[in-house]
C-alpha cells in the first residue's frame, strides 16, 4: 500500500468526520473506567506535550466520561516513555505518543534497546505528521548572500563546514536530514548538536550558529519577527502554513527530487492489549481528530491530523518506513551508544 494510502483523514471529509464522532460519542469506558494515562515521552512544554494534553481534554467525551492524564516520561531522546508504553499492562489504561524516529531508527541508533518497538508496542492509529522547517539567522544570510535554499547549498559547497546547523541532538530527524542532504548535494553543513532545541534556537538567534532544520513551533515566531529567513520545509511539498517555502521536490537540480522527511507520531498501547480494547481506542482517537477544535490548535505546530486507516495499516507503514530511516542513520554514521 502506498504510504499516502494510509491518510484517511483531511479536514474536507466532513461527513466522514462527522460519522467518526458520533461513533466515538458512544463509546464506554475501557478497563472497568479506570484512569487512562498518555505518556508523553518528553519534557512538559513541547508540541508533543502540547499534543497530549489536547487529546487529554478530548478523550473524556468519547471514553463515556473516563479520566485521562498525561504523564511526561522525559529520556534517552524519548526511549523512557516508550519503555514505559512496552511494559504497561496491556488493559488499554496507557497509551503513548511515540514518533517515528523512535519506531524506525531507534533500532539502528543504539545498539541494545529495553523493547523491540515492532515487536513491544501495539498500534493504535497515527495521529499527525509534519515536516522540518529550514531556517537561517537573517543577518548571516544577508551577509552571505543565501537569498533561498540552493544559495546556502552552493554556498556551503565552496565553504565546506563553515556553515553550522545547530539540531536539539545527535541521531535527532534534524541531525539525520541534513547528513542526508549533505549526502545527496555535496553540501558540507557542519552539524552541530546541542542536549535540546531551546539552546541552539538561542545560539542561532546570536549568531554562533548559522542555521537549523528543526519542527516548525519554536522556529517561526522568529520567521515572523524577521530573526529567522525560512528557505525550505524537509517534506517533498509545501506544507499548507507556510505556502511561500519550497518543499524539497523543488530542488530536484540539486538531487533532493526524492528527498522528503516527513516526522510523524502514533498511538501505541501496551503490547498484548485485546483486539476490541484496541478498536475502541481506535474509534475514541479519531473522533477526537476528527473535531475541527483539535485540528485549529494542532495547525500552529506544525502538525497535520492524520489517522491510520486501521491498527493493521499502522503496523504496516512502521515496516515500510524502517528501511528508508535505517538509510538515513546509516547516511549519518550516529550512533547513540
Amino acid at each position: 500500500m502506498p504510504a499516502r494510502r494510509r491518510i484517511l483523514l483531511r479536514t474536507a471529509a466532513a461527513p466522514l468526520l462527522a460519522g467518526l464522532a458520533a461513533e466515538g460519542a458512544r463509546a464506554q469506558p475501557i478497563a472497568g473506567g479506570r484512569t487512562v494515562r498518555i505518556i508523553v515521552p518528553f519534557p512538559p512544554g513541547g508540541a508533543i506535550d502540547i499534543l497530549g494534553r489536547l487529546l487529554a481534554d478530548r478523550l473524556p467525551a468519547q471514553l463515556g466520561g473516563q479520566t485521562v492524564v498525561v504523564e511526561n516520561r522525559a529520556g534517552a531522546g524519548g526511549m523512557l516513555g516508550a519503555d514505559a508504553v512496552a511494559k504497561a499492562a496491556p488493559d488499554g489504561t496507557t497509551i503513548g505518543i511515540i514518533g517515528v524516529t523512535t519506531l524506525c531508527a531507534f533500532p539502528f541508533l543504539h545498539s541494545r534497546m529495553p523493547f523491540d518497538p515492532q515487536k513491544d508496542l501495539t498500534p493504535v492509529t497515527q495521529i499527525t505528521d509534519g515536516s522540518l522547517l529550514c531556517v537561517v539567522n537573517a543577518d548571516t544570510a544577508r551577509r552571505r548572500g543565501w537569498t533561498d535554499f540552493r544559495a546556502l547549498i552552493a554556498w556551503s559547497r565552496e565553504n565546506p563546514e563553515q556553515v553550522r546547523m545547530g539540531s536539539s541532538g545527535t541521531g535527532t530527524s534534524s541531525h539525520l536530514n541534513i547528513a542526508a542532504i549533505n549526502h545527496l548535494t555535496g553540501a558540507r553543513i557542519l552539524h552541530v548538536p546541542y542536549r535540546g532545541g531551546g539552546p541552539a534556537i538561542q545560539d542561532l538567534l546570536s549568531g554562533t550558529i548559522d542555521m537549523m532544520f528543526d519542527v516548525m513551533p519554536a522556529l517561526v515566531p522568529h520567521v515572523q519577527s524577521g530573526r529567522f529567513k525560512a528557505l525550505a520545509v524537509s517534506s517533498a511539498e509545501r506544507v499548507p502554513s507556510l505556502p511561500d517555502v519550497p518543499g524539497m521536490k523543488e530542488f530536484a537540480d540539486l538531487g533532493l527530487g526524492d528527498h522528503s522527511v516527513v516526522t510523524w507520531n502514533a498511538i501505541m498501547t501496551a503490547p498484548g492489549t485485546p483486539e476490541p480494547v484496541v478498536a475502541r481506542l481506535e474509534r475514541a482517537l479519531k473522533a477526537v481528530a476528527a473535531e475541527p477544535g483539535f485540528v485549529e490548535r494542532l495547525r500552529p505546530l506544525g502538525y497535520g491530523t492524520v489517522v491510520s486507516e486501521s491498527p493493521a495499516a499502522l503496523r504496516r507503514l512502521i515496516e515500510a518506513e524502517t528501511p528508508k530511516w535505517r538509510r538515513l542513520v546509516e547516511i549519518s554514521g550516529a550512533r547513540l551508544d
